[in-house]
Order: structure tokens, then C-alpha cells, then sequence
């Protein structure tokens, strides 16, 4: 039980770091893409690297079998995500893809047991539900035009492969590995494609700051806290606290004065909070547990 509460605690603080994490992203908005995420992936996997020698562990190279998921979750829920929230924002409005992206906790809670070999848990579907009618309401929805909906699907699919391409690595290798090499391969991939489509510039003074926050918080910080809840919890269970992504978002506006709290979006993340209390009860389905000792990794069960 004290690891499911530490699991919980670890997802909902990922989620709230990603969320909150809004406003440094716009920092970069005239910052190259590709090369952007290359140099940010880097120093998250340079922070993560620093991390396992702090606690003198040793990072496990991946088998074969892992490689494959490790390049899908690299290519559709990093760099694939980052460039469609990117481009669907100039074909719907912000409000929309936030909507379409709300609907990610339940399609991991339909999706990720069936690919355990399990059935969906009727509470996870149900707090998933929730959870999704909260972000749609939190953020009131908003139009599109061209391939905007099929840019806020692709953002939504993105952000569930994130997920489930990892369960099977990171019950192998462990969460820390996980995030690192994820991070290295983002890195070396942004770099090739992004000298040739949008280039190298020098980074201002913000845009550095930006850099190092998203680098080692967002991405380092963020990411172990999230595989080592998914870990333990499920993909599934884990889910649900997506939804604390838009919340989080929303508590940093009002709190930075850049929107005001309205009752329909209080109403949403009321909502949202139900979902993540109803989809974590029970207990987690012990296919998705890594063992009790992460193989090959001598470091501390709080890593993320």
C-alpha cells in the first residue's frame, strides 16, 4: 500500500510539473522545433545519466526486443507529439486539441489491459470517463478548420503511446533506463533532422532558462516520476492523472494573472479530481508490476 501511495503521489506530481510547465514552453516559440527538443531531450538525459551515478547504480543497455518500443515511444510520444501540438494549434483553437487530448486517460484504460491479456477494470474506465468529461469542460471545448481534428487525434494518440509503448521496457529495465535512453535517442534524432528542416540558433537569455527547465524538470524529473508511477500502478490506473495536466495548466494561469477562475472551470477540475479517485481504486494488475528489484539497476525504488 505505502508503494501505491508513493505510485500516486509520483504520477500526480509528473502530471502537475508537465501542466504547470505551459507558460516556460511559450518561451520557446520562435525557437526551431527539432533542434529546440534535441537540446532539451539532452539535458534530460545528461540529468538522468547524473542521477544513477549519483546513486552509484549503473544504466542497463536495452536487449533487441526493447529497441523497437523504445524508437516508437521516442518518434510518436516525444518528438511526434511535441511537432502535432504544435501544428494543430495553427488549425484549431487551443481549448479543441486540450479536449481531443482529455480523451487519452480512457483510451489507456481500454487499451493497455487488452494488451496485458486483461479486461478493462470497470473502475478505471469509469474514473477515465470522468476524468475526460472534466477536461472537456476545464477546457471549454473550441473549433477547428482542415486538419485541425485529425492534428488534436494524432496530439491525443501521441500522448497514449508515451504510455503504452513503455509498459513492457519499464517493467525490463526500470523507469530511470526508461527516461534516459528515451531522452538520448530524442536527443540524437532531433539533432540529424533538425540541422536539415529549421536549423541551429543561438538561444536568448529566457529561452535558455526555458531550455534548462524543460530539460531537467520537465523531461528528466517529470518523466522518471511518471514511468515509475506507471510502473506500479498500471498503465491503465495511472491514466487518470493525465487529467491533472489541464488542471495544473489552469491553477498556473490564474496564479501568473494570464486568466481568470470561472465556475465552469472550477466544475471541470472538481471533475477531474473524482475521475483520479474513483479510476485509482483497487489494486493494480500484478502483469503490470515490475519485480520487486529492477534488473540490472542497484538504485533506490523512488527513482522514477
Amino acid at each position: 500500500m505505502g508503494y501505491g501511495r508513493t505510485a500516486i503521489a509520483a504520477g500526480a506530481m509528473s502530471s502537475v510539473i508537465v501542466g504547470a510547465s505551459v507558460p516556460v514552453t511559450g518561451l520557446l516559440q520562435g525557437y526551431p522545433l527539432l533542434t529546440g527538443q534535441a537540446m532539451r531531450y539532452a539535458l534530460g538525459g545528461v540529468a538522468l545519466l547524473g542521477w544513477v551515478w549519483l546513486r552509484g547504480g549503473r544504466l542497463p543497455v536495452p536487449r533487441l526486443r526493447d529497441w523497437p518500443a523504445l524508437v516508437g515511444l521516442v518518434a510518436t510520444g516525444m518528438l511526434g507529439f511535441n511537432a502535432c501540438v504544435l501544428y494543430a494549434q495553427r488549425y484549431a483553437e487551443p481549448g479543441f486539441v486540450a479536449a481531443v487530448l482529455g480523451a487519452s486517460p480512457l483510451v489507456l484504460a481500454l487499451v493497455a489491459p487488452l494488451l496485458a491479456g486483461r479486461r478493462p477494470s470497470g473502475a478505471a474506465v469509469v474514473g477515465a470517463v470522468a476524468v475526460v468529461g472534466g477536461v472537456v469542460v476545464l477546457s471549454g471545448g473550441g473549433s477547428w478548420h482542415g486538419p485541425g481534428l485529425l492534428l488534436a487525434v494524432l496530439t491525443m494518440a501521441g500522448e497514449a503511446s508515451f504510455t503504452l509503448f513503455a509498459v513492457g521496457v519499464v517493467r525490463r529495465l526500470g523507469g530511470v533506463a526508461v527516461a534516459t535512453w528515451c531522452c538520448l535517442l530524442a536527443a540524437a534524432a532531433g539533432a540529424v533532422v533538425g540541422t536539415a528542416v529549421g536549423g541551429w540558433q543561438v538561444p536568448t537569455a529566457s529561452e535558455g532558462v526555458a531550455l534548462v527547465v524543460l530539460g531537467v524538470v520537465v523531461t528528466a524529473v517529470a518523466f522518471g516520476l511518471w514511468y515509475f508511477a506507471v510502473a506500479r500502478l498500471g498503465a491503465d490506473r495511472a491514466g487518470v492523472l493525465i487529467g491533472l495536466m489541464p488542471v495544473a495548466g489552469l491553477v498556473a494561469s490564474v496564479v501568473l494573472g494570464a486568466q481568470a477562475l470561472t465556475a465552469v472551470a472550477a466544475a471541470g477540475a472538481v471533475a477531474v479530481a473524482v475521475g483520479c479517485v474513483v479510476g485509482l481504486r483497487g489494486r493494480a494488475a500484478g502483469v503490470d508490476r515490475p519485480p520487486l528489484v529492477e534488473p540490472e539497476v542497484q538504485v533506490a525504488r523512488s527513482e522514477r
